[in-house]
Order: structure tokens, then sequence, then C-alpha cells
């Protein structure tokens, strides 16, 4: 039996995307730039904070209420990066994001894909799949709520696929139990340069197969016009 996954979050590249945020629903504050740097107000919005290897960030704030991280990355300062982070959650931030994506669909379409998350979601996870897991990563230390599958031989960072489960109801808040079990795909999955409208055609069915080998999981993800 197929179970579904679903697209929780993205990141995609883009020469400028402040060119799609100029109507009156949108202000964007520069947080890093020449002469300006608030990593307090950074950190404050994003619960992360601002790495070296980021040399432009800027906030971009919607009528909605939405905050929305606009990066620059020294290894590709000529292009920005925008991450649209918890399109499955369980609030009203996840529907706003949802209307966000849809409102600018056909310009997203043509950007880079830079991240890719997929979520599958449990009353709890089944042994089957974290024993499934367990045969080609280990599970390191929670880091707060959330356990990590790592490669024997990979460092602090993947560039190519993060596995990750955590409590979903603990983060949530939720009334009652879910689990989460969560594959990231990075930048280096992907082919170079690839744009968000070929992922359906290119890479949904690669993306199963590498689900499924990792954790048994019969994967269907959901169509990104889906979204």
């Amino acid at each position: 039996m197929k179970i579904i996954g679903k697209i929780d979050s993205i990141s995609l590249r883009s020469k400028d995307f402040e060119k799609m945020f100029t109507s009156e629903d949108y202000i964007i504050v520069t947080v890093k730039g020449i002469g300006i740097f608030e990593p307090k107000l950074w950190s404050d919005t994003f619960k992360k904070s601002l790495t070296q290897s980021i040399m432009e960030a800027k906030i971009l704030h919607t009528s909605t209420g939405l905050t929305i991280a606009l990066k620059r990355y020294n290894r590709s300062p000529t292009k920005q990066t925008l991450d649209i982070a918890g399109l499955r959650g369980y609030d009203d931030k996840a529907m706003d994001l949802n209307n966000f994506l849809q409102s600018h669909f056909l310009e997203f379409m043509e950007c880079e894909i830079k991240r890719i998350d997929v979520c599958f979601d449990f009353v709890k996870v089944p042994n089957r799949i974290i024993k499934k897991l367990c045969l080609c990563r280990d599970i390191v230390k929670p880091v707060l709520n959330t356990t990590y599958m790592k490669t024997k031989s990979e460092g602090k960072t993947n560039q190519t696929l993060d596995i990750k489960m955590y409590d979903k109801q603990k983060e949530a808040n939720l009334p009652r139990p879910l689990e989460r079990v969560e594959f990231c795909f990075k930048g280096a999955y992907f082919t170079k340069g690839m744009k968000l409208k070929d992922v359906d055609k290119k890479f949904l069915s690669k993306m199963e197969k590498t689900i499924f080998k990792f954790s048994g999981i019969d994967a269907k993800i959901s169509s990104i016009s889906n979204i």
C-alpha cells in the first residue's frame, strides 16, 4: 500500500526574488548587508544563527504575517535563496504559506531547486521503518526535538540527503500523538540548475525510490502542482 509523502519545505534560487514582491502586501527588511548587521533580529525570527557563509540576509514580511528568509551565499553571490518551510504544518501558518506559494506559483516554477523536504506523519513511526533506516544509517544524539539519521562517513552536514525524525505533536502542540519522518533532498541530489517545474517529470519517481531504499516506505509523493 502506497504511503503519501507531502512536500513540507522548498528552497529555491533565483537572480532576484525581490522583483516578485514589490506590491504593498510585502515589506523587505535587510538584516545583513552593506553597513547593516542585525543577527539578533534574524535569530529571533527564524531561531537560527546567521552563518558566515551568508553574505546578505533579508526578511520578507507578508500582509498575512509570514516571515520568509531571503539569502545570498558567498559561493553564489549572484543568486538569491528563498526558503518556504512548514507547508505541512497543522496551523494557520501552513495555510498562509500554501496561499503564498500558489500566488507566485508560475514565477516559482521557473526558479532553481536548492532543497525539497518530504514528510510522512504517523501516530507512531513503525519499528520496521526505524530498523530499515538503521541498516544504512546511525541514530545520532537528538538535537532538541529532532533525531538525525547519519551515515558513518558524513560530517556535520550532508549535501545530498538528510533523514530525521521528530515528535510533531510536541513541536506543533497538537492534542494527539503524531511523529514525523522527513527526507531532506539537498542541492547535490538534483541535476545542477534544475527548475522546480521539472521535478514532477524528472525526479519525483527517483525520490520515491530513494525513500524506499533507505526506509522501506512505499512512497507516493504528492505532485508539485498539488501543494
